[in-house]
């Protein structure tokens, strides 16, 4: 079988300390199994055990903590065993909107942005320590809002994630068709990831 994940990248994964709750990895494992079915599923766990990561996707609590070197783990063997690409990736972010708590706190507070902007940097560290989150810029008669995520790296994957989960957020409180462009990135040498949502 052709490697899925190199010995040192495989190393390095396990050995983060990095811990974030199921509902991400639950969330990816359910849209292998919308758009794949159940082959696909199977097929995803067989791959994860082998690299070894065995694991069982119906059975994870969404709110337990598990390694975040599972999570990413598990976007690199979907990219390669489903051949996905930025597109499919930013479908996947939209399809956790629907399981969100930050999604709940985004349609309590929306239209007080003021609120929303105290918030939501609490509610992102609820889901794992992927970071700092902060609304830095927004402005509703215009139309826009500039999400920027800190200190975190992650997986390039994460950037078509989180492009298509805010662009999926944005909508679903909205109503309408929304955008979603990540201005700065950590992996093209910023400091940070940022986010220009347009609606």
């Amino acid at each position: 079988m052709e490697q899925i994940i190199s010995e040192k990248e495989l190393k390095e994964l396990k050995e983060l300390k990095v811990e974030v709750r199921g509902m991400g990895a639950k969330n990816f494992a359910g849209f292998i199994l919308e758009k794949e079915g159940e082959k696909g599923l199977e097929r995803l766990e067989n791959t994860m055990a082998e690299i070894g990561f065995p694991i069982k996707y119906s059975e994870m609590k969404a709110m337990k903590f598990y390694p975040f070197g599972l999570e990413t783990a598990t976007l690199i063997v979907i990219k390669k065993l489903f051949n996905y690409d930025d597109k499919k990736f930013q479908e996947m972010g939209k399809f956790g909107v629907k399981f969100s708590m930050l999604i709940r706190l985004f349609m309590k507070y929306f239209i007080s942005l003021e609120k929303l902007a105290k918030q939501a940097p609490q509610m992102w560290k609820k889901g794992g320590n992927l970071g700092d989150f902060k609304i830095q810029e927004y402005d509703l008669e215009k139309r826009y809002i500039v999400l920027r995520i800190e200190n975190f790296k992650g997986h390039p994957i994460y950037c078509q994630i989180f492009k298509g989960y805010f662009q999926g957020a944005i909508q679903m409180i909205v109503g309408k068709e929304a955008t979603s462009q990540e201005t700065k990135c950590m992996h093209k040498g910023d400091d940070y990831h940022e986010f220009l949502l347009k609606w």
